[in-house]
């Protein structure tokens, strides 16, 4: 699993621009009004050989009984204890803080390592005014930044890399196929892990977000072999009031960051709403495996038509990736809980599916002659060869004279295409288009 790395610092000293820097997007609201980030946000950065995850948190505010500034403080704590690596950024142009000193107090009591960051160092000749920082105690040296124009953040990126921890050990369950059961609280995750293994493993109850960790369960029954991860349920972010409603929504995440296939669980009596479609796109984000669990299915009515009216529903609104397996399943009465194993582990092959280049041309270069890319400012875009590439989740590439021209209509028709001819159910596939 991928290493976490938390951004800890006091309100608009440019967490979110870092975040949103090193993660190459957009993803982080970037303001200069103080506390606009307070919800935690996760995105993967690649550097060198390495790869992590950096966590966004909310601007560290204390001493306040305001309520949003209460959770930025708890999601502030909680990411200190999840993460494996901590940047503590600080702003240069406002020196030392009261607030800083504080959190470098928090920091020094976690005994995780700490990169101490100066940012809106915009050019050499401010950074001797960073030095200051030294007198916080934290950290083996103080590294200058600038979030905004990237100034010093090539040495600042290979000093993460090789204060990171080294990737452990393999185990000997490395190979085996890890799926996560995900979904809301009190979709019946647990009843449906305690329903496969026959006992009362892990706990249920009627009370929403009893799970608070993730746990996992090696499962070796009826020819089955795998890795069960059991998670929190994720809530609305609106509702996460306390530290550990957050530590739940992150281990949540680091189990989908770890799983291989998520089986998704819905709530049959109240629908596919908001939040199971966010869930949904978490997994799809992550280029996890998906396999749909509309779970209760006993307590549902059923008439003529039910079936067939929510699996539309679900398909237009998980729309553009449709080609999901999507399963009706019962706790109670065991319906279909065999069978979503079964789909879950052919989702598993779909996802290592590799497909030789040259069958691979030799079905998909008679469509793009019949259908060729949408010519743009009169120019045409001719598509010369394509092969998959060697990546953990389907990914294709197509070489063509004028990448910058294939528009995502495009890209989408090709991978309605390729599910066509291959079997990629319930499996996102990337498509790319490279200059040749």
């Amino acid at each position: 699993m991928k290493k976490l790395v938390a951004i800890v610092g006091r309100p608009n000293v440019g967490k979110s621009t870092l975040f949103n820097r090193l993660t190459e997007t957009r993803d982080a609201i970037v303001d200069p009004t103080s506390g606009v980030t307070r919800d935690r946000k996760s995105g993967n950065v690649f550097w060198g050989k390495r790869e992590f995850t950096v966590l966004d948190t909310g601007g560290y505010i204390t001493h306040s009984d305001d309520a949003f500034e209460k959770v930025i403080r708890d999601q502030v704590a909680i990411s200190i204890e999840e993460s494996d690596l901590i940047l503590f950024l600080v702003d240069v142009k406002t020196g030392i803080t009261d607030i800083d000193q504080e959190i470098a107090q928090i920091l020094r009591r976690s005994g995780k390592p700490v990169i101490l960051v100066a940012n809106k160092v915009d050019s050499a000749l401010i950074e001797p005014e960073a030095s200051v920082f030294y007198s916080l105690g934290v950290g083996e040296e103080v590294m200058s930044i600038s979030a905004n124009n990237g100034y010093g953040t090539g040495d600042f990126l290979d000093e993460i890399v090789k204060r990171l921890p080294e990737e452990e050990n393999e185990d000997i369950d490395a190979e085996l196929p890890k799926l996560a059961v995900i979904g809301q609280p009190n979709v019946g995750k647990s009843s449906f892990i305690n329903c496969l293994l026959d006992q009362e493993r892990n706990i249920v109850t009627e009370i929403a977000g009893t799970t608070r960790d993730a746990v996992h369960t090696r499962y070796q029954a009826f020819g089955f072999d795998f890795i069960l991860i059991d998670t929190a349920g994720l809530r609305k972010k609106a509702k996460i009031t306390d530290q550990l409603e957050f530590y739940s929504t992150v281990r949540t995440l680091r189990a989908i960051e770890e799983a291989d296939v998520c089986l998704l669980l819905i709530d049959a009596t109240k629908g596919f709403n908001k939040q199971d479609m966010q869930i949904f796109y978490d997994a799809a984000e992550k280029n996890k495996g998906i396999v749909v669990l509309i779970n209760k299915w006993d307590l549902i009515e059923k008439e003529t038509g039910t079936t067939e009216a929510l699996l539309k529903e679900i398909r237009e609104r998980i729309a553009p990736f449709t080609d999901v397996p999507i399963l009706f399943t019962s706790n109670i009465t065991k319906q279909r809980i065999l069978k979503a194993l079964e789909v879950a582990l052919q989702v598993y092959e779909n996802r290592k599916r590799r497909i030789p280049t040259s069958k691979l041309n030799d079905v998909m270069q008679d469509i793009v002659a019949a259908y060729p890319p949408p010519a743009l400012k009169g120019k045409f875009v001719k598509i010369k060869y394509m092969r998959q590439l060697p990546t953990h989740s389907p990914a294709f590439a197509f070489y063509c004279n004028l990448p910058q021209y294939v528009k995502d209509p495009y890209k989408r028709f090709l991978e309605n295409k390729i599910r066509e001819h291959f079997n990629f159910e319930g499996v996102p596939i990337r498509i790319y288009f490279r200059s040749k």
